[in-house]
């Protein structure tokens, strides 16, 4: 009796794992960071401009981006990964998202309030 109760709880928990609406994950810094390796050269010198890959990364990024939780740690990320990879030109990163067609709602800047975008 105990083994057909334990897997019936067992079918149950199944159950409920498959059925369960499923949660978004939250953007990371990773995320990031490997969405727009490929635009470090433009982000550096500006020319050619943004290849294709490096646009691929940013609207993917920009879909990652969803809510307003992730867009403030997007944000922020963009922020510490200008201070990390050193030659990246403030210029270059603002003129990123237009360049690649892209709106987001808050300009890419090392002076941005990240606790202000939505």
């Amino acid at each position: 009796m105990a083994i057909m109760l334990i897997k019936i709880a067992c079918m149950v928990v199944a159950c409920m794992v498959v059925l369960a609406p499923h949660a978004e994950a939250t953007i990371t810094c990773g995320q990031v960071a490997s969405s727009l390796v490929p635009c470090l050269i433009y982000l550096r010198t500006g020319n050619p401009g943004p290849s294709p890959g490096c646009c691929n990364g940013v609207k993917s990024l920009n879909r990652a981006a969803a809510t307003p939780a992730d867009r403030k740690t997007a944000c922020g990320c963009l922020k510490s990964a200008s201070n990390s990879y050193p030659g990246i030109q403030p210029a270059y990163a603002a003129s990123l998202p237009g360049r690649c067609g892209v709106n987001i709602p808050y300009k890419i800047s090392p002076n941005v309030d990240c606790s202000k975008v939505n």
